[in-house]
């Protein structure tokens, strides 16, 4: 792509990245994340959702300028820094898309179970056979971008009716956001995890690089496709926190077994469930189409055939995520296990940007921001104590 796009392909392309990995982080564990800890914290989650917005904000410029100005995606920067790591992260980033790839699939079969009545596992194949058509067609990259930024615009509208039918205390709400009553930093890692962990961020960044948005001249644009994403993933975050808060704040209880079902059903009646339905089908099946996209864009530098073959590689990724779903269920053991090895996949690729930004044969003449860096590397520490302390904690859960 030539050094003047434009302007409206710019727009396109800009967008089409935000909303990719805006509805990737907005998946099933979204959802419930966001519902359970409004259920504890009350209205005190809005300071939560606020602390956990600057830091998403800080980490994803961070390694969304080094794609961008180093012209390379995330493995291989990472094998520039240290030859090999590249090669441990792509591995990490592919286990953890497969296992929650296998989570979003069953998010699509529940979704479809809800607003139509059939077998969660016939609404997953429904689902997969639906992705996998994204990218069957020539221009993949566009369907993909369009996709996202329908079911995105769907989530929010929906999700924002459900939230005035539940009459939240909206000025309790603000209060809090600058004086909460407590205070949960396990929220706040959680929250972060949930947004720009994993595989999630560089749906976005690796998308942007896809469309030939490289170089410093296109820091502009890079900066703004990046808040725009944690901007949208945060925007139905605050809506679904609001329509929960509402819910909750009438002392209605929640079904431990499908919290989010049972906010929408108690703010909006039948209608409401079946707008979770949407939600939740929705939300699902673009994390699929994000987690599968990302997690082949991980491996396909590493040989000229799989760049060549990329789109088939990610049908494939759809297809054995499906396919492990309908045989074996939701596979809990190793859910727990890559769930827990991904909580490591942010520190260590927001690590090696930072190490990145201030070596010239990475960024060349580029002057990363100094304060960029240093909310970066205070992410790093919270961040790789959070995974350390998951993974201690989530190695013994398979043996029990």
């Amino acid at each position: 792509m030539n050094q003047t796009l434009e302007k409206k392909q710019l727009r396109s392309v800009m967008l089409g990245a935000a909303f990719l990995m805006a509805t990737s982080a907005i998946g099933p564990g979204f959802l419930t994340q966001t519902t359970v800890f409004t259920e504890q914290l009350l209205a005190s989650f809005a300071f939560v959702i606020l602390i956990s917005v600057l830091i998403d904000i800080a980490a994803q410029l961070n390694i969304w300028r080094i794609i961008a100005v180093s012209g390379k995606r995330a493995q291989d920067i990472a094998n520039d820094v240290l030859p090999g790591l590249g090669y441990v992260l792509a591995l990490l980033v592919v286990m953890g898309g497969l296992a929650f790839n296998i989570g979003n699939i069953g998010g699509a079969g529940l979704g479809a179970n809800v607003l139509f009545g059939i077998d969660p596992k016939t609404g997953a194949i429904i689902s997969c056979v639906l992705a996998v058509g994204i990218f069957v067609v020539k221009e993949a990259g566009r369907a993909m971008d369009r996709f996202t930024q329908i079911l995105g615009f769907v989530m929010i509208a929906l999700t924002l009716y459900v939230m005035f039918t539940a009459q939240p205390p909206y000025g309790e709400a603000a209060l809090r956001t600058v004086a909460p009553l407590e205070l949960d930093i396990l929220a706040i890692v959680t929250l972060v995890g949930g947004t720009v962990g994993g595989y999630i961020t560089f749906a976005g960044g690796h998308r942007l690089i896809d469309a030939g948005i490289k170089g410093k001249e296109y820091l502009p644009v890079v900066t703004k496709s990046a808040v725009t994403a944690i901007g949208v993933a945060s925007l139905m975050r605050i809506l679904l926190f609001l329509a929960v808060l509402g819910v909750v704040s009438q002392g209605l209880k929640l079904d431990p077994g499908n919290p989010p079902a049972s906010v929408f059903q108690h703010a909006a009646g039948n209608i409401g469930y079946k707008i979770f339905g949407v939600v939740m089908w929705s939300a699902a099946v673009t994390s699929v189409v994000g987690a599968a996209y990302t997690s082949v864009s991980f491996i396909r530098s590493f040989s000229p055939w799989i760049d060549r073959h990329a789109k088939k590689f990610i049908i494939g990724f759809i297809l054995i995520s499906t396919l492990v779903f309908v045989i074996v269920g939701q596979p809990v053991k190793i859910l727990v296990l890559v769930g827990s090895l991904n909580g490591l996949i942010l520190p260590l690729a927001l690590g090696v940007m930072l190490i990145a930004a201030y070596k010239a044969r990475i960024v060349g003449d580029y002057k990363h921001p100094m304060w960029l860096t240093v909310v970066g590397v205070i992410t790093v520490i919270a961040m790789a104590l959070m995974g350390g302390y998951s993974l201690i904690n989530g190695i013994p859960q398979l043996f029990k």
